[in-house]
């Protein structure tokens, strides 16, 4: 899976929440101060390019849709974090955030719960 950089991370983030949207929709819902239209727009065909986002044609007007789910995108981008940052080592990512964040033993608990589910 292709990497995507912070813009296009967020408007899929965008397409992600909406499900389905047009251009119009997609300008709505971003934050102030809003890119042009243009750039969004080209964006939206970067990611159409990356195999992100799908096109339904309604006459000249595209309605998009995302091709990868958010859980998908999720999984890779923390996998390659973690490769990239702490060795593939997922328990050494989790010692890192329970010193940088201060974890309490009621959230370790809540993460023991979780992975023991699983």
């Amino acid at each position: 899976m292709k990497n995507l950089t912070k813009a296009e991370e967020q408007i899929m983030q965008v397409i992600w929440k909406l499900d389905k949207a047009f251009l119009r929709d997609i300008m709505d819902e971003l934050s102030e101060p809003k890119p042009h239209s243009n750039t969004v727009a080209t964006i939206i065909k970067i990611l159409v390019d990356k195999e992100f986002v799908g096109i339904t044609q309604f006459g000249r007007t595209h309605q998009y849709y995302p091709l990868v789910t958010k859980d998908a995108y999720s999984k890779n981008t923390m996998k390659s974090f973690v490769k990239g940052y702490f060795d593939g080592s997922f328990s050494n990512a989790v010692s890192f955030m329970i010193k940088e964040n201060n974890l309490s033993v009621e959230d370790l608990e809540m993460l023991l719960k979780q992975l023991k589910k699983k």
